[in-house]
């Protein structure tokens, strides 16, 4: 029996690059004899091992076999005689084939190293075509490590991949795992730029797809594109280090804009409307987490409204708390602020431009809040009128904040 260190573990020691996981394949094994050492299988699919002191995940030495469409149409065999290089081969990178064995020693049979050195991004084999999940890998990937290339075999095989209908069998469950990862790497657009280069965007994400070359006015975009836009918006999210339900509103915030009718270009009227119904699709068919997912919806409704706040009045300032609940979960307020602080950074030329919509806004909020709504509600005999009577404290405590002279206090 031999144990090997596989896969990322291997690949970022030699970036040196830190990480705290890390994979073995045991080859020469059998399960009988991994239980035998106090191991405790978890593997559903193949047989897979936790180590009885560490809790490291041990796989014994697996081949696989295309048995139907999507990521779980495969077939598992793993015998003591399967070789580790027949496991290296159904891997997906050449980067993420290499293995170092207990004393150190390297091997990569599929030259991962070289391509490491070379930063390129390049399938194994030809069973990389057999698993669509790994598009969505190398794009990940590409965000991960944003200086390296896909090797242009890899982009042409992926490319067949999509004309094939393969991608079209991915389970939503996965394709959201994989965005979401790749939404929290450095770079961000880099996952969507490969993607839309081998065509799969347009097959998972129509609605994101859809906005490049869609047209903005210069003045509020000097970038222009719709799309382009929208990888700088998604970026500044991770540049800021922003939690994953931020950067998911930044990616879908401006969905709308796609479907903006041609003969009012550039302008996008009305497009926060269908922002929010293209967003609420997209998060059924991905079946979204509800935290991404009502951010996303307040982002794309409201954002307009958050970068006007200095223009708006304060009767609609407290609609817009009300609307957003902020009151209540002032910490989903503050994460749509920040989405809000990406859309505006996330221009040709903005990125260090003052932004004063979020401090502005939570100093209203601290107005509104302290507003004692419970002594409200004793004093108030009519207690229909209770919502009313807060309402109206609270525009009053703001507008007195603002300093309203265009509005005076209600009775």
């Amino acid at each position: 029996m031999q144990i090997f260190i596989v896969g990322g573990a291997v690949r970022d020691e030699l970036l040196g690059r830190p990480n705290a996981d890390r994979d073995y394949v045991v080859v020469g094994a059998t399960p009988e004899a991994l239980l035998k050492q106090g191991f405790r299988p978890v593997g559903k699919d193949f047989p897979v091992f936790l180590h009885p002191k560490t809790q490291e995940e041990y796989a014994l030495a697996r081949t696989e076999r295309k048995s139907g469409h999507g990521y779980h149409g495969f077939t598992f065999h793993a015998a003591p005689n399967v070789t580790l290089e027949e496991d290296l081969a159904r891997r997906d990178l050449t980067i993420n084939a290499m293995a170092k064995a207990a004393d150190g020693t390297l091997i990569d049979p599929f030259h991962g190293q070289p391509d490491l050195s070379a930063k390129i991004l390049r399938h194994v084999g030809p069973a990389f075509a057999e698993d669509p999940v790994r598009i969505l890998r190398i794009a990940r990937f590409a965000a991960r490590f944003s200086d390296f290339t896909v090797a242009p075999e890899t982009l042409a095989l992926m490319r067949d991949m999509v004309a094939s209908g393969e991608v079209d069998h991915l389970v939503a469950e996965r394709v959201w795992q994989e965005l979401a990862k790749g939404l929290m790497e450095d770079k961000p657009s880099r996952m969507f730029e490969v993607l839309r280069d081998c065509g799969a965007l347009a097959r998972l994400l129509p609605e994101l797809d859809a906005l490049f070359g869609v047209p903005q006015r210069a003045d509020y975009h000097p970038e222009i594109d719709t799309g382009i836009h929208t990888m700088m918006v998604v970026d500044q999210s991770a540049k800021r280090g922003f939690a994953l339900p931020v950067r998911f509103a930044a990616l879908t915030h401006d969905l709308g804009k796609g479907t903006t009718p041609a003969d009012i270009l550039p302008r996008h009227i009305g497009h926060e409307e269908r922002s929010v119904t293209l967003s609420e699709k997209l998060c059924a068919r991905l079946r979204v987490p509800s935290d991404c997912r009502d951010l996303a919806l307040l982002m794309a409704r409201y954002h307009g409204n958050v970068h006007r706040a200095a223009d708006l009045k304060a009767s609609t300032i407290v609609t817009l708390f009300e609307k957003t609940d902020a009151l209540r979960r002032p910490e989903r307020f503050q994460q749509l602020l920040d989405a809000c602080l990406c859309d505006y950074t996330g221009r040709l030329g903005w990125e260090n431009r003052p932004y004063d919509s979020p401090r502005y806004l939570l100093a209203a909020l601290a107005a509104v809040n302290a507003v004692e709504a419970g002594k409200i509600a004793l004093a108030c005999t009519d207690k229909a009128k209770i919502p009313e009577r807060i309402y109206t404290a609270r525009v009053n405590a703001l507008k007195i904040l603002l300093n309203d002279s265009g509005e005076q206090p209600e009775q």
